[in-house]
């Protein structure tokens, strides 16, 4: 019988497909790994279901316990799947920003929600990550996830985002490329990537504002610029720890605009409903494309699905009043 004995025994295994339309004429190829195939909707399934299970191995999370995160997008979503799935109470610590249907989401899956000024600096007691750590020390038996401090999360990445890239390419994937946030992902996949080939490209997409690119040219942390793009880049004062710099190659930047016209290029041209983060990344992975060679394969990392945007990417009234003209600029 082909049964799977739990939802999270569906993370992993996604999908890699090669782009066509988008790309142009290009000799390279240009292969995207489809993360919204995981069953919580996002490549974040990986990790936090790598740190939950490492914490349970160590007894630091025992049944009954509750998981905690501050965090505005899909690693809400995955903890909250994966503590409905193995019996844990979940507590979002988000901003007040947030976007209604990401709350409305993470109550479908029983998580509760504590909501924080969106403008909290990172020495305000009320700044999420403060909220977090604080609700997890007064609290017996829960894991506060951390995702930017937590070494299972680019051990995730290394286990198996790594290991199933290589394998679907048959080892001859050329270069990687994907956004930062936490830097989990491109930390960890670059790293297996690495060590089976140290020729392969690790590519680094960035929003321009992002303090990241400037960070891994200069060595130096510059205050960061407003930029729209969600869930990539990071726009405080500091480089997460989980960002191996050492693994990465180069950057390039990516302008809202130019993420915002490649995502809807991908749902309405290769049929990939994608997120904000996924229309950067792959952007970013057509420029660099256009520097290689026939015998060159790309691959790009498509985090989430488009459904979390439906207010935002995918409202013509909401593109239009933040970024006039481009609107049209994606038909």
């Amino acid at each position: 019988m082909n049964m799977n004995h739990s939802i999270l025994e569906t993370i992993g295994q996604t999908p890699l497909v090669r782009l066509n339309r988008v790309v142009g004429d290009v000799a390279a190829t240009v292969a995207v790994k489809l993360e919204y195939f995981n069953p919580g909707g996002s490549l974040k399934d990986r990790a936090v279901l790598s740190m939950v299970e490492a914490a349970e191995q160590a007894g630091k999370l025992r049944p009954g316990g509750t998981i905690i995160e501050a965090t505005s997008g899909n690693t809400g979503y995955a903890v909250a799947m994966v503590a409905a799935a193995k019996g844990y109470r979940a507590v979002i610590v988000c901003s007040d920003k947030v976007a209604a249907e990401k709350i409305d989401t993470l109550r479908a899956f029983g998580a509760e929600i504590v909501r924080v000024p969106g403008d909290a600096t990172r020495e305000d007691p009320e700044h999420y990550f403060n909220t977090a750590h604080r609700l997890a020390e007064a609290e017996e038996n829960s894991l506060y996830i951390s995702q930017s401090y937590n070494p299972d999360n680019p051990a995730g990445h290394f286990r198996t985002t790594g290991p199933e890239i290589w394998q679907q390419t048959g080892g001859k994937v050329t270069s990687f490329i994907t956004s930062a946030g936490t830097g989990g992902t491109i930390s960890g996949t670059g790293r297996y990537l690495k060590e089976q080939n140290p020729a392969v490209e690790i590519v680094l997409a960035d929003p321009v504002g992002s303090v990241y690119a400037g960070f891994l040219e200069t060595g130096e942390v510059a205050p960061s610029q407003p930029y729209l793009v969600e869930a990539a880049g990071q726009d405080e004062l500091y480089i997460p720890p989980n960002f191996a710099a050492d693994t990465v190659d180069r950057a390039l930047r990516v302008t809202d605009e130019e993420a915002f016209v490649m995502a809807r290029r991908l749902a309405r041209e290769e049929g990939i409903f994608c997120g904000m983060s996924s229309g950067l990344i792959v952007h970013a992975a057509v420029q660099l494309a256009r520097e290689k060679s026939a015998g060159d394969l790309i691959v790009a990392i498509v985090c989430d699905s488009g459904d979390k945007y439906l207010s935002r990417l995918y409202s013509d009234r909401w593109l239009r009043e933040r970024l006039p003209g481009l609107v049209g600029a994606d038909r």
